[in-house]
């Protein structure tokens, strides 16, 4: 008997309490303060994932990879792509086998990514992939959270303007949330993998 739900639908998803994170958002968007984050997040070897792109309401129009987002336990770093661009520092941690980048619907994100600075994806792991070794058959970030953690996570903030001037503390917190939520999905799921 496997210990998840295989799905869970939006109406049950929404009954959930909501959760989002609550440790230190480092908000990086000069390339003065790209060193100390860098190595920061070079100390662990699982991270959360996941980017923002300005939505685009033109049909074939794609805009940019606007934010980085990179979650590790206590702390989630904010890269401001559109204001710093795709540095080597962070390619490095982007190529590096060794440390695991988690996130879900990934694939997209690294294409954005590439497209700014071609580089060697390593190490990326697809929770969209990994939930159905347990069975889980939701793959949206909102239904997984509620599935594996028991929490629901707020998605309003999805298609806000990423490349604003100034990010408001409603923005930091969802992309905060949804690279640290991906990194608890993983965590709780690989734990569970070891007590099975």
């Amino acid at each position: 008997m496997l210990p998840f739900q295989k799905s869970i639908t939006s109406e049950e998803a929404n009954k959930m309490p909501l959760k989002a994170f609550e440790g230190d958002i480092i908000l990086v968007d000069e390339y003065e303060d790209l060193d100390e984050a860098v190595q920061y997040l070079k100390k662990y070897a699982i991270l959360g994932f996941d980017t923002e792109t300005r939505p685009s309401f033109k049909k074939g129009k794609v805009n940019d990879v606007a934010l980085l987002q990179l979650a590790a336990n206590s702390k989630t770093f904010l890269f401001r792509i559109n204001k710093i661009g795709l540095p080597e520092e962070i390619i490095e941690l982007l190529k590096n086998p060794n440390i695991v980048k988690v996130g879900a619907a990934i694939k997209d994100d690294i294409r954005g990514l590439q497209k700014l600075n071609d580089f060697d994806a390593n190490g990326f792991l697809e929770l969209q992939d990994y939930v159905s070794n347990f069975g889980i058959e939701s793959f949206s970030l909102k239904k997984l959270s509620a599935i594996v953690l028991n929490f629901r996570i707020s998605k309003r903030q999805q298609v806000s303007n990423w490349e604003a001037e100034i990010l408001s503390p409603g923005q930091l917190r969802y992309a905060a949330t949804d690279a640290w939520v991906s990194l608890k999905i993983f965590e709780r799921l690989k734990a569970t993998e070891q007590e099975l």
